[in-house]
């Protein structure tokens, strides 16, 4: 079977700033493996590099069906911030609080983990420690971000400040900022950067990877007395493997095992020109921070290392089935830019000049998951960030090495590891869940947290 290899730098302006990028082979013929990870973005990269440096001696081989960093790995806002799920109180309400704490805790340290590792290895990925801020626009947003405060201190959030009114007009200059959570340790960086960065960090370390090897099929032996239980399928060769890992977030919905466990939602950017010095001191923004606001669907914005500003969120596009090309949205892009000019319509005038989308994975119930397919455990999967997975996948990338090598680490016993997933059902009744939800916070965000323009 013959694969026709996608162009991967029209689907962002990450993607398409990176040097010319020259693919590994495919996979071809047959070939052995102790772990095979399907997947080349955050997670599966993470995963592999963890297993080479926990075991040297362990034979690793990541299948990625495009290029690595493909992806949402390429495409996202790039911020390094610490929410798990879609908000504290969600995550309360849902797991409890001391299961929220547990959460919290993960998410602290995969921060600083993700920072200090870019760091260390002086990874070359734009990457700034600015910090994050979540703001309110209106007083229902004003409320709910109180409410979120008040759960964040039940949690023991470390380093959380929060910013008044006349604080978030000394750093911005814009009256729509009228409440601020602010965290310090936080920061942003070029996401398809450190992808393809992780990437040669993940090879040097001794995995094997071959890119355009998409996995079209795989089985799982009843009997086989090498230990080779799992044969993945590829257009041009079979890789035989005992131990397998699913790193496809939102692309689960392409395997069956993991069909039910979450589904794509899409969300859209645009990104203007580079700010001239002018427009960037008729804005403020000198701590460069990473900026969220209080809806449903947020708005999430910030500034790149030439200075233009990208803006995603507002909605999110859900599709039937598994179809995972619907990147593209007229009406939401200009949303997105016309929000951008409420928030500082001293940019009246800018251009913008990348317009992209792409699937984040959503779990019914608004968290990440970790878990096995199979009660023997030999086959793994990670999914559900939520759209906020950029320090949680380097973490978790971590936490599914030492799950495979049986360690025992303050990770592989977190709550999130094996937890129940409440599944969603079949088509139809999946798309109309789906966008069931998504009518009921549209709703929310018109009549309760959104802006009126």
């Amino acid at each position: 079977m013959t694969y026709v290899k996608r162009d991967y730098k029209n689907r962002s302006f990450w993607l398409e700033s990176l040097c010319e990028v020259a693919p590994n082979p495919s996979l071809s013929g047959e070939k052995k493996t102790d772990v095979a990870i399907i997947g080349g973005g955050y997670t599966g990269l993470s995963t592999g590099y963890h297993l080479k440096t926990y075991d040297k001696g362990i034979e690793v081989t990541l299948l990625e069906a495009e290029i690595c960093g493909y992806g949402a790995s390429g495409r996202n806002g790039g911020f390094n911030m610490s929410l798990f799920g879609l908000t504290p109180s969600i995550t309360k309400f849902r797991f409890g609080l001391e299961r929220g704490k547990q959460a919290r805790r993960f998410m602290e340290e995969a921060v600083t983990y993700l920072a200090s590792f870019i760091k260390e290895n002086e990874i070359d990925c734009d990457y700034e420690g600015s910090g994050y801020l979540l703001v309110a626009t209106n007083k229902a947003q004003v409320k709910r971000l109180l409410h979120e405060i008040e759960v964040a201190q039940e949690m023991d959030f470390k380093g959380v400040e929060v910013w008044e009114r006349d604080k978030l007009e000394e750093e911005y200059r814009t009256d729509k900022f009228l409440l601020g959570w602010f965290e310090p340790q936080c920061g942003i960086l070029h996401p398809a950067k450190w992808a393809r960065a992780l990437k040669e960090i993940t090879e040097k370390a001794g995995v094997n990877i071959f890119e355009y090897s998409p996995v079209l099929e795989f089985e799982k032996r009843k009997d086989a007395p090498d230990g080779y239980t799992f044969i993945l399928r590829t257009p041009e060769g079979r890789l035989f493997a005992k131990r397998i890992v699913f790193a496809t977030n939102a692309y689960s919905i392409l395997f069956p095992h993991l069909y039910k466990y979450q589904t794509p939602a899409f969300t859209r950017i645009v990104m203007t020109e580079p700010l001239s010095d002018e427009q960037m001191e008729s804005i403020g923004w000198n701590n460069r921070a990473g900026i969220e606001d209080s809806r449903d669907f947020i708005h999430y914005y910030r500034l790149t290392k030439d200075n233009r500003i990208v803006i995603g969120g507002r909605d999110v596009g859900v599709t039937y089935g598994k179809n995972l090309e619907k990147d593209r949205d007229r009406k939401n892009f200009e949303e997105l830019k016309k929000y951008l000019l409420w928030v500082f319509p001293q940019l009246e005038g800018i251009k913008f000049t990348h317009e992209w989308g792409g699937p984040v994975s959503i779990t019914l119930d608004m968290a990440p998951a970790i878990g096995f397919v199979g009660k023997d455990k030999s086959a793994l999967f990670a999914l559900g960030y939520i759209g906020h997975g950029v320090s949680a996948t380097f973490n978790t990338g971590r936490t599914l090495a030492e799950l495979i090598l049986e360690m025992k680490t303050s990770r592989t016993d977190l709550f999130f590891v094996g937890r129940k997933i409440i599944p969603f059902p079949p088509e139809p009744f999946r798309f109309v869940l789906s966008h069931a939800i998504r009518g009921y916070m549209r709703f929310e965000d018109k009549f309760k947290y959104g802006e009126k323009f």
